[in-house]
């Protein structure tokens, strides 16, 4: 994503386009996530069809979750495409994480164009089963 040269942002169904000082517009797609969250931790399900994993970079800090990616459109030799549904090729999504999360035991798959992390809690915030003694 720019971050330093950025001057003007939009948004337009799941589309942002940012304006850079070059006059250079770049189309980013928002992916549509699934986010669950158990006793144990969060589950991010991120859907990125055409992305493989060394075009694909995620980073977690102790406030931050961030998914960017690109997609490689493999054309055939000597064909070029008349029409395309979707113009951009790179997806970009951020989350505020909360600071029960241990962000550096993040685990994160990427199967059929669905990328999936999952961020532990950290121990202190997990339900702990007590033992109860009979005296």
């Amino acid at each position: 994503m720019e971050t330093t040269s950025e001057v003007a942002r939009t948004q337009d169904a799941g589309t942002s386009a940012v304006q850079v000082k070059t006059g250079e517009e770049v189309r980013t797609l928002m992916p549509l996530v699934d986010i669950f969250e158990d006793s144990e931790g969060i589950t991010v399900e991120a859907d990125l069809p055409g992305v493989a994993k060394d075009r694909l970079n995620v980073q977690a800090d102790r406030h931050r979750l961030i998914i960017e990616g690109d997609v490689v459109i493999d054309m055939p030799e000597g064909m070029e495409a008349q029409y395309a549904d979707v113009q951009a090729t790179r997806y970009a999504r951020s989350f505020a994480l909360s600071g029960e999360l241990d962000a550096e035991r993040t685990e994160a798959s990427l199967k059929d164009g669905v990328l999936t992390v999952h961020i532990p809690k950290r121990s202190e915030f997990c339900p702990r089963k007590i033992e109860v003694r009979v005296s």
